[in-house]
């Protein structure tokens, strides 16, 4: 049982701030009589999940097997479940680890969707957060400010992204210790409503668990999110550009190509969040060159194209390139 100090009220009375589900996908929780992997799957729907994870994001075929795998052994324990075999519940917190922009936030998403079509969480919400959610400034604050983050997550899944921010040995007046600490008690007492996913570096993540025995030793899921390719990333990029009715002119996309190359060698580099970042730029390059022409008439193709002057005007192409 949690103590009285770390107990969690119930429900939330607000909505979370970050919906998977919208509002009228009500929860599928597979029938107790389904004895097929087909019956649970067409009763839970998981498998439009899975495959909405493959149209949302390029690559990360490691991470979307083990995300099929998790969801294998769930399905699985469901069966065994209806069969009245003994099956205890999976522990089902996770640590996503890679550089920023693969993918972490999006995948955390589906999660929380399959988990909530298969019943083991009652809701579908992801509450993202960071230490300065969790973590007071003052005696005092600290635990007030977990357990609401806590209170607004339980039933579906919460989202810790840098979680090893939490723990600053080096500062001894810091309270990030006091919200690890109510954190492993609702992750252990309350691992039925509430799945808790880590992110970060993988470097920084290694050290926190080393740092935090107890916390490594709930984490039972571990994902590592590599790098995007050149390849990868020109095909985000192309999504992206989709989405907002934008294109590559003649010869952009090969300029786009020679500034990833480049880009993906220079510091700070983040994935498919510099992609959007140098695609955000490139249309304010265009439109800056389109109203230079205030008489012209221009249609829906010149407003929707990219040419490659709007590519090789960032300033990438005049840094010195990185060795390899």
């Amino acid at each position: 049982m949690a103590s009285p100090l770390y107990a969690i009220p119930g429900p939330p009375a607000a909505a979370p701030p970050v919906p998977a589900l919208p509002a009228a996908d009500a929860p599928v929780v597979p029938s107790p009589a389904a004895r097929t992997v087909a019956e649970v799957l067409a009763h839970s729907r998981i498998e439009g999940v899975m495959d909405e994870l493959d149209r949302d994001l390029v690559g990360l075929a490691p991470v979307k097997q083990r995300i099929r795998d998790i969801a294998a052994l769930l399905v699985i324990d469901k069966l065994r479940t209806g069969l009245g075999l003994t099956s205890q519940a999976p522990s089902l917190h996770m640590c996503f680890s890679g550089n920023p922009g693969t993918g972490k936030t999006t995948v955390a998403l589906r999660m929380a969707q399959i988990l909530h079509r298969l019943g083991y969480v009652r809701k579908g919400h992801l509450v993202a957060v960071t230490r300065d959610d969790l973590v007071g400034q003052y005696i005092g604050h600290t635990a007030p400010k977990t357990k609401e983050v806590l209170k607004k997550a339980m039933g579906g899944v919460l989202f810790i992204d840098e979680a090893y921010y939490l723990y600053r040995p080096e500062n001894e007046r810091d309270y990030g210790q006091e919200a690890i600490e109510i954190l492993l008690q609702v992750m252990e007492n309350q691992r039925d409503d509430l799945v808790v996913i880590l992110a970060g570096y993988k470097d920084r993540m290694d050290t926190f668990f080393q740092s935090n025995p107890g916390m490594s030793s709930r984490i039972a899921h571990h994902l590592d999110f590599p790098d995007y390719g050149i390849d990868e990333l020109q095909a985000i990029a192309g999504r992206m550009l989709a989405g907002q009715q934008y294109r590559f002119g003649d010869g952009a996309d090969t300029a786009f190509r020679q500034y990833l190359e480049r880009r993906t060698r220079q510091p700070h580099f983040a994935n498919a969040r510099s992609v959007r970042n140098a695609l955000d730029r490139a249309r304010l390059r265009q439109a800056t060159r389109l109203f230079a022409d205030r008489d012209r008439v221009l249609t829906a193709d010149d407003l929707s194209t990219l040419l490659p002057q709007d590519i090789l005007a960032s300033r990438v192409f005049q840094l010195p390139v990185a060795a390899t």
